[in-house]
């Protein structure tokens, strides 16, 4: 990692909000986080990335523009 690193510039994606939701799948053994989105026909969980931190989960919002997060179990 060098000094002058450049800023992360956020690329907006997007998703089908009537086809799935954005949920972050915790665990409730280890506390691991998952975020991803749930189908709403099946409820088949598609995995985005690994939430470690608030910075990546406000990355991961960001990225999508989402507002509101929904946990599941």
């Amino acid at each position: 990692m060098g000094i002058f690193q450049k800023k992360k510039k956020t690329v907006r994606k997007e998703y089908d909000a009537s086809v799935c939701k954005p949920v972050l799948r915790c665990s409730i053994c280890t506390g691991e986080q998952v975020a991803g989105f749930q189908n709403l026909q099946t409820g088949q969980f598609e995995e985005a990335g690994l939430i470690r931190n608030e910075e990546e989960l406000r990355e991961f919002l960001d990225t999508y523009g989402i507002q509101e997060i929904e946990k599941i179990y």
